[in-house]
């Protein structure tokens, strides 16, 4: 059983999981107002949009860098500060141009936070001995669902500006309260591991890189449908299969529910699985669940290929990052990281391209496909999947 000082730890790890998907689905659902406060067309929007991923993809390695000189802790607990006050910006811009150059401040704290609370979760995973990485994901999909929930009813009542200065004071409160106790702790190394900075300097070899690099391509597979879904799930509902807008616009919450439960059933299933099965089993179910949402003639088929797909992928990212990081310490779930939201990244526009080449439906199977590769890897690297070198 894990003493006292872990289990404290790992709750203050969860906060900040959680903490981090409820503040920036609170800025998402929020950007419909932004566009009109700012007068931006669509194209302006999307530039500025671009701020986020541009400052989350430049932060994540120089984070990695950060965690091996400072520690994963307080690189977390600073990145937490800086998301919680940066999200209370957007309101107070009044063109493209400035929301961009704040998203840019946003984009790179989120970037940073991520990269250091899942190297701290692989390091207390490491320790534990126990396969709870799925857990600490669950939390960041269920504050994600709290918070786009809490910003849909708050929408009409509270405007952008007291809206997300809400969640900056949130924010700050949390990070106060999780961010003391994770501060009291050094992170924790089983007796016969090496630290992570002497892992990093005797393990970092090319052969390492590559598979840090393989692990980081099936975390690239799962976020490329997550982003798909998020963008083209509801439009594809609407548009092919005809269903009310209210139908369609339950398509990727099927989907991030069912992901959801799949997290929080994954160390359930990882334990009775294995790594390599649950990527090679989550791979596959995602690949049938995509061939009946793209292709199914029913809403109410498509709807529930998007919750499978959802079951499948749950907890391929998570598994990626935790053996991206056991390898390579911060580096490797820094690299890992930049490549799975660089899928995320790549969904939308692909799945658009595509779109205009083909159809809708005919591009969406391109998640299916992705999905059965990341089953491939999976099966074909199970030797370092396993932990096994």
């Amino acid at each position: 059983m894990p003493g006292p000082d872990l289990t404290r730890l790992r709750i203050a790890l969860t906060a900040f999981f959680a903490l981090d998907g409820f503040v920036f689905a609170g800025w998402v659902v929020r950007i419909p107002a932004i566009k009109v406060q700012t007068g931006a067309s669509a194209g302006a929007l999307g530039l500025a949009l671009l701020g986020v991923s541009a400052g989350a993809v430049i932060t994540m390695t120089l984070t990695g860098r950060l965690c091996r000189r400072f520690g994963s802790h307080p690189v977390t607990v600073v990145c937490a500060v800086l998301l919680s006050l940066s999200v209370s910006l957007p309101p107070l811009t009044h063109s493209a141009l400035a929301l961009g150059l704040v998203l840019l401040v946003f984009g790179a704290a989120y970037g940073g936070i991520n990269v250091a609370f899942n190297s701290a979760a692989v390091d207390l995973v490491t320790a534990l001995r126990r396969p709870i990485m799925p857990a600490f994901h669950a939390a960041f999909s269920l504050g994600g669902m709290v918070g786009a929930g809490l910003g849909g009813l708050v929408a009409s009542s509270l405007s952008p500006t007291r809206h997300l200065l809400g969640l900056t004071l949130i924010g700050l409160l949390v990070t106060a309260v999780a961010g003391r106790e994770l501060l009291r702790h050094e992170p924790p190394v089983p007796p016969d591991h090496p630290r992570p900075e002497e892992r990093i300097q005797r393990r970092l070899d090319a052969r390492t890189r590559g598979l840090v690099t393989v692990f980081g391509l099936i975390a690239l597979c799962t976020a490329y449908g997550e982003g798909a879904l998020a963008d083209w799930g509801a439009l594809h509902l609407e548009q092919d299969l005809h269903a009310h807008p209210g139908v369609a616009a339950a398509g990727y919450s099927c989907f991030a529910l069912a992901m959801t439960v799949g997290r929080l059933s994954g160390r359930a299933l990882l334990e009775r699985l294995g790594r390599v099965r649950t990527v090679v089993v989550g791979g596959t179910t995602a690949t049938a669940g995509m061939l009946l949402g793209s292709l199914a003639p029913s809403v109410w088929a498509a709807l529930a290929g998007f919750a499978v797909t959802g079951l499948g992928l749950a907890n391929l990212f998570p598994v990626a990052v935790e053996r991206a990081g056991a390898l390579a310490g911060p580096g490797g779930v820094a690299v890992a990281s930049t490549l799975g939201y660089g899928g995320m990244l790549l969904g939308p526009p692909a799945i658009g391209f595509m779109a205009d080449w083909y159809s809708l439906p005919a591009a969406l199977t391109s998640v299916a496909v992705l999905a059965a590769v990341a089953s491939v890897i999976g099966y074909t690297t199970r030797h370092a999947a396993a932990g096994r070198p």
